[in-house]
């Protein structure tokens, strides 16, 4: 099988007016377009563009649920801090919940399936912001440092900047993440001086002051001075294991991930937080930020390949740029950027130009053209 898919994108606050559409050349609009789901998720399953209604959902229930989800993301203002369950703490949080009853969409409610949702994301453009694992405790101190001398009017916000120093300088990082989460007064007085400093002091805060400006006083302010803040250029990837904190800041870029909507927050939200489920999940090794390298397995092919087992993560990432033939171990869905390729899988074949999608099942996908094309790949494909 070889056909067109299209989706609906989904508006979210953070979302950019309109991102999606123009990135693809679709018609204009000013909505805001956050995320563009191409999978079988039942949340928002991709439909077959001459398919009378029909989508993967429906296929997927057919024939095999698909090993990933793979999205299109325009984001305008940071989305939440958040981190993903591994397979076994899915599994055991979902049947967990559904065993007391919590209606799937409750607002307390952590797993909706019972799947993990690692995840890899690549930059469109340059200038991608992101906030993705914790920082090399140095770093941090001396970032709270630089707060503390900021702060010359709270002294309750001094001593609660004062013991959270002491925390991340002795490796406390699990303490001091839950008690930048908590209810404490002094958490609380210090969050708010870091809404100020990035108010006072742009330019030597330029996050908080983003952030301060979205989510004033927010606990995730505290989280993110834990983080690695970076920006990535175009082509560029993350990849963002099981328990790493993560926060997408702004830009438009692509992920492939689990095909699961389990996340659990840690603040830049008015969702629910669930500290202690968040705590027991979290992986709060400092270190420098989880890049992932793409390797060249053909003249104008690049594989983005997790470093992870096979059976915990189904999925890779395939960017084509002119002629290629790529072997498919399991469904892969294309997306055509920029330029027009000609793809054909066994007996099938359709043009592909900028903006349009196509569902490949066959065991080989040959693309004749030029341009720029995202092929998401069942794991084990265009070894």
């Amino acid at each position: 099988m070889l056909v067109r898919i299209t989706n609906t994108p989904r508006s979210y606050e953070w979302g950019v007016p309109g991102g999606i559409s123009d990135l693809l050349g679709w018609e204009p609009t000013a909505h805001k377009e956050a995320e563009l789901w191409l999978g079988d998720h039942i949340l928002s399953p991709s439909r077959f563009v001459d398919g009378d209604g029909a989508d993967l959902h429906a296929w997927a229930a057919e024939n095999a649920p698909l090993s990933y989800l793979f999205k299109v993301l325009a984001a305008a203002v940071p989305l939440s801090i958040q981190a993903h369950p591994d397979p076994q703490r899915a599994r055991a949080g979902f049947a967990d919940e559904e065993q007391r009853g919590v209606p799937v969409d409750a607002r307390h409610r952590n797993y909706k399936d019972p799947h993990a949702k690692p995840e890899m994301i690549l930059a469109l453009e340059d200038g991608f912001e992101a906030l993705c694992g914790i920082a090399p405790v140095a770093a941090i101190v001396g970032t709270i440092d630089r707060l503390m001398d900021a702060e010359q009017t709270d002294a309750v916000a001094r001593d609660g900047l004062r013991l959270w120093r002491e925390m991340v300088a002795e490796g406390r990082l699990d303490e001091a993440f839950r008690w930048a989460l908590s209810d404490d007064s002094a958490a609380r007085a210090a969050a708010a001086s870091l809404t100020r400093a990035g108010m006072q002091d742009a330019e030597s805060f330029p996050l908080l002051a983003t952030i301060g400006r979205h989510f004033p006083d927010d606990a995730g302010l505290l989280v993110a001075s834990m983080m690695n803040h970076l920006t990535l250029r175009a082509g560029e990837a993350l990849w963002v294991a099981a328990g790493v904190l993560h926060a997408y800041q702004a830009g438009r870029a692509v992920e492939i991930m689990g095909p699961s909507d389990n996340v659990l927050r840690g603040g830049l939200t008015p969702k629910h937080i669930d500290v202690a489920e968040l705590s027991a999940v979290v992986d709060l090794t400092p270190g420098e930020p989880p890049r992932l390298l793409p390797v060249a397995v053909g003249p104008h092919v690049n594989l983005y390949r997790p470093p992870a087992p096979l059976d915990e993560v189904g999925f890779e990432l395939a960017e084509v740029t002119g002629d290629a033939e790529l072997s498919l171990d399991g469904p892969a869905i294309a997306l055509c950027l920029q330029g027009r390729f000609d793809a054909s899988s066994e007996g099938d074949s359709l043009p592909l130009e900028s903006g349009q999608i196509a569902f490949a099942t066959d065991s080989v996908l040959r693309l004749r053209g030029e341009g720029r094309m995202f092929v998401a790949l069942t794991r084990g494909a265009a070894r």
